[in-house]
């Protein structure tokens, strides 16, 4: 790892406390896969397939009534 040389000098006191400051710096970590879909997605995707399913069966069965009906 190189060394950062820093224009100021470093001063480490005799008494009371030590206080550190740390250079930031840039690190590389491994990139993160995100889900092509998110959970909230596939849920709420789920509820309206439900829901399509729910219309299309009182549809069927309106239609069912009123062949009976006539």
């Amino acid at each position: 790892m190189a060394e950062v040389k820093s224009m100021f000098r470093e001063v480490l006191p005799k008494q009371g406390q030590l206080s550190v400051e740390d250079i930031t710096t840039m690190v590389l970590c491994k990139p993160k896969l995100l889900p092509l879909k998110s959970l909230t997605l596939e849920k709420l995707e789920k509820m309206q397939q439900a829901a399509q399913d729910t219309i299309r069966q009182q549809e069927v069965a309106e239609k069912e009534q009123q062949q009976i009906t006539h």
